[in-house]
């Protein structure tokens, strides 16, 4: 298996080297050559699989033989010894084949631990191998920091700096990030938002002089290996709802896309997936993009769904890339002309897209209202995040006659505000995690600069 960069400039490289360059020099992001695929029969084999089991049979392909199997096993294995719930990712139905999908059983509960305790390992395997130091950096909207640093503070080969946008997540996502207090734990709090966090993790990666021969690794979701790994909970929740002989359908929320493409990744290699909605908040550059052709930044605004506050979705250029082909010259154009403001997708490719994928938008009065909809009919509590979901789900599902899949997040504790906005009573942080609030943090605010993050980096 051979990764190509979707702006087709950089070279074609292996499972190890892809996910250790995250980035692909031209700028680009990595995807698999080709995506390889399941017949029903097949599929109909991974029924009553454990997820552990059935996440060797997904990825397999993608890895190649890179790792050797009995490693594989392993890393899968320590990857989700810690999660709470003994089916790691349980289903829960809300409604007539409506369904939520927790995903935040893992350490840091929240849906990027699928990936991230995953890649933590895969790093730490890739660099004692190659007896190499690395230089992570990464940026979050709120989750993937706290993700990132649990899956990699234990490896001895690594120096992880993330910055999150100061003052714009919830207060106990930044302390699962500054109450980490490991000597190669580096947390920044940015004076600006997201995306600014993103655009200079991008502009380091384009130029990594500054760090006099040592390599930047990316945990955000440009690095393949994440995508990869989230694909597994697509035919995990499809499995259990009669796949491959019912059809799914799946509302995401996701504010960067990368959630959602491993949803059309798991379509491609032939789970009969029927819709995809993009759910996101008043941060809609993606249902802008699907109703509206309008591909192009608006003003950040702050919501009651921070991890979904971004305006530039950098997982969307992955799609673009196979709505046009695999034609790498078109992309870099594409990208180009966003930079300069916006862009148009070609119509063909567009409607095409929405074949499969819906969208909606949804503001904080509806997330709140749906909180105090699904608790109140229900008694499950649903974080601000996994609302959006379920309020897109429910205005734009095409099909009633099989069943619609929520991925519920994050736990609501993460987000008291609008758990009490909604009118209710907060959910309680799991036992590991009760004393949060009292722990020590460390942390530096530092401007919207990447001079001053490169100083900072390199000490």
């Amino acid at each position: 298996m051979h990764y190509i960069s979707t702006r087709g400039r950089a070279p074609k490289l292996g499972f190890e080297d892809a996910v250790i360059a995250g980035l692909a020099s031209d700028g680009g992001l990595y995807v698999p050559e080709e995506y390889p695929s399941f017949t029903p029969a097949q599929i109909a084999t991974f029924a009553g699989l454990s997820y552990e089991d059935l996440f060797l049979e997904i990825t397999r392909p993608y890895i190649d033989g890179a790792i050797p199997e009995k490693d594989l096993k392993e890393i899968i294995h320590a990857s989700y010894a810690g999660f709470r719930h003994k089916a790691i990712a349980p289903l829960k139905q809300i409604g007539n084949n409506e369904f939520v999908l927790e995903l935040f059983h893992g350490p840091t509960l929240a849906f990027k631990d699928f990936a991230l305790q995953f890649l933590g390992r895969v790093f730490d395997y890739i660099l004692i191998k190659r007896k190499q130091d690395v230089v992570i950096v990464g940026a979050t909207s709120g989750d993937t920091g706290s993700a990132a640093i649990e899956g990699c503070r234990h490896s001895k080969h690594v120096q992880i700096f993330i910055m999150h946008p100061h003052n714009m997540v919830s207060e106990v996502q930044r302390r699962q990030m500054t109450t980490i207090l490991a000597d190669n734990v580096h947390n920044i709090a940015l004076k600006g938002n997201f995306d600014d966090c993103q655009h200079i993790v991008k502009e380091l990666f384009a130029d990594q002089s500054f760090l006099k021969g040592k390599q930047l690794v990316a945990v955000n979701s440009i690095n393949w290996c994440r995508i990869m790994a989230q694909v597994v909970y697509y035919f995990y929740a499809a499995l259990q709802l009669g796949a491959p002989a019912k059809s799914i359908a799946f509302s995401v929320p996701t504010g960067n896309f990368g959630d959602i493409f491993a949803g059309y990744i798991a379509c491609k290699m032939g789970l009969p997936i029927k819709q995809l909605i993009i759910a996101t908040n008043k941060n809609d550059i993606l249902h802008r993009s699907l109703e509206n052709n309008d591909y192009s930044r608006s003003d950040l605004q702050n919501s009651l769904s921070p991890s979904m506050n971004i305006q530039v979705s950098s997982n969307f250029e992955r799609l673009l890339f196979s709505l046009y082909d695999n034609d790498g010259a078109a992309i870099s154009a594409l990208m180009d002309g966003f930079k300069n403001g916006g862009i148009k997708i070609d119509s063909h490719k567009l409607e095409k897209a929405r074949l499969l994928f819906s969208s909606q938008n949804v503001d904080d009065e509806n997330t709140c209202k749906t909180i105090k909809e699904i608790f109140d009919t229900t008694g499950e509590l649903l974080d601000p995040h996994t609302a959006i979901g379920v309020y897109a789900a429910q205005k734009k599902r095409k099909y009633t006659n099989i069943p619609i899949v929520t991925l519920a997040t994050a736990h609501p504790a993460k987000f008291s505000d609008a758990i009490e906005k909604a009118g209710l009573k907060n959910a309680s942080l799991p036992a590991s995690l009760q004393d949060l609030l009292l722990r020590e943090e460390r942390y530096q605010v530092a401007a919207n600069n990447i001079e001053e993050i490169k100083k900072i980096i390199v000490g």
